[in-house]
């Protein structure tokens, strides 16, 4: 995910300050139901899915055992984050950004959403869920070489990576298709790059998501104070549901208002061209504002 620079500038305060709430009234913490939390979770091969899993938990297995790719994520968090002092980029966020796809491909899936990247390719529908994944997976290895423009040194790195994964699991033909695909998808993560396929508007709203106060730790305890560390810090939690209106609804739980930057700068700008506006409603809950303390709140609730 592309982070500004760290000296930016702090948000200023709007000179409107909304009404304390009246004691009858449910809060912005009272409105979150029960069920969010158990909606955030890991991606279960086990588990039942609105997709055919078989291939993908075959190329999962492979992923987590494959020692050139795990080298990769490792040290693709070099340059961003000792060298640049940004937030995590590594194999966390990988897992987590892979995790959220894979979350967000299956409730669009249940929703009855059509995918047409592998479809268009000739491909299978189970190919879909392998190239959101690989996509994930890849993404950020560009940071290898430079934090600057990394999607597109993420390209070459990828192919390469490709070529020696894909053979266990597709033809000759096929696995060109798939190539072509998840590099698509791996290049159009940034946010300067159109999507031309749901499989990639997945991942790059995916690796928006990845904004959880856990991400910005290592450079907020070493004094980092930019906006997007502490944006990031106000970012309590990120859960991914079925939507009532649309087949998804993210809800974000943040515990100040720094952490609409997170949600109305970074996160809106990877939803804006991913081919899934439509389908994804996102509501942003301040936690730790009741406005029952005679001085309102800055930040109650915004919704995309």
């Amino acid at each position: 995910m592309n982070d500004p620079s760290d000296d930016a500038r702090d948000p200023i305060d709007g000179d409107d300050v909304p009404d304390p709430a009246p004691p009858d009234e449910p809060t912005a913490a009272d409105e979150i139901s029960a069920d969010t939390d158990a909606a955030r979770h890991e991606y279960d091969p086990d588990a039942e899915h609105a997709f055919p899993d078989e291939r993908l938990n075959e190329v999962l297995a492979r992923l987590e055992s494959d020692e050139e790719i795990v080298a990769y994520l490792e040290a693709q968090n070099v340059n961003p984050v000792a060298r640049k002092g940004y937030n995590d980029h590594g194999a966390k966020h990988v897992g987590i950004v892979r995790d959220r796809a894979l979350r967000l491909y299956d409730l669009l899936k249940s929703g009855g959403v059509e995918f047409n990247g592998a479809r268009q390719q000739g491909l299978d529908e189970a190919d879909e869920p392998v190239i959101v994944a690989l996509a994930a997976t890849l993404h950020d290895i560009g940071h290898v070489v430079h934090r600057h423009d990394h999607p597109y040194y993420s390209i070459p790195l990828a192919a390469d990576l490709l070529d020696d994964l894909l053979p266990a699991f597709y033809g000759v033909a096929d696995r060109v298709r798939v190539k072509a695909e998840v590099l698509h998808a791996i290049l159009c993560h940034h946010t300067e790059e159109q999507p031309l396929t749901l499989e990639a508007g997945v991942v790059r709203i995916a690796d928006g998501l990845d904004m959880e106060r856990g991400r910005s730790r290592v450079p907020y305890e070493e004094g980092g104070r930019g906006i997007n560390t502490v944006s990031s810090q106000a970012i309590e939690r990120v859960s991914l549901r079925e939507g009532d209106e649309t087949p998804v609804q993210v809800v974000i739980r943040m515990n100040n208002a720094a952490g609409v930057y997170q949600v109305d700068s970074l996160l809106k700008a990877k939803i804006e061209g991913s081919l899934l506006e439509d389908r994804i409603r996102t509501v942003a809950i301040n936690t730790h504002s009741d406005g029952r303390d005679g001085n309102g709140s800055i930040v109650d609730r915004i919704e995309l």
